[in-house]
């Protein structure tokens, strides 16, 4: 049974930073691509970052580029996002998700999904 559980969200102000983990369990990690993905509410789910199996490929939206870094330990099982210089707008439930060896950039690309982890970003 796959989980992905992430964490480190919260309250920040502008400006500030957060890095959320998502630990995943019940898969050969490493032989997968993952995503992050955001939703707000009244918005479609749309990627934030994705990463390769190989970590040596990683893909960002235009609107977290040189703010966001995506990493990932596979000895650990876990997929990281580090993000920099938060805005108001990057507030939304993010969630991370595995790859199905399909597009990155599309939400149908992924076939597990973790529950989500709540960033809220003050002005």
């Amino acid at each position: 049974q796959v989980q992905l559980v992430e964490s480190g969200g919260g309250l920040v102000q502008a400006g500030g930073s957060l890095r959320l983990s998502c630990a995943a369990s019940g898969l050969t990690f490493s032989n997968h691509a993952m995503g992050w993905f955001r939703q707000a509410p009244g918005k479609e789910r749309e990627l934030v970052a994705a990463i390769r199996w190989s970590a040596g490929t990683a893909y960002y939206a235009d609107s977290v580029k040189g703010r966001f870094t995506i990493s990932r330990d596979n000895a650990k099982n876990t997929v990281y996002l580090q993000m920099n210089s938060l805005k108001p707008e990057d507030a939304a439930g993010y969630y991370c998700a595995v790859n199905r060896d399909s597009s990155v950039w599309c939400a149908s690309g992924y076939n597990y999904w973790g529950r989500g982890t709540q960033v809220t970003v003050s002005s």
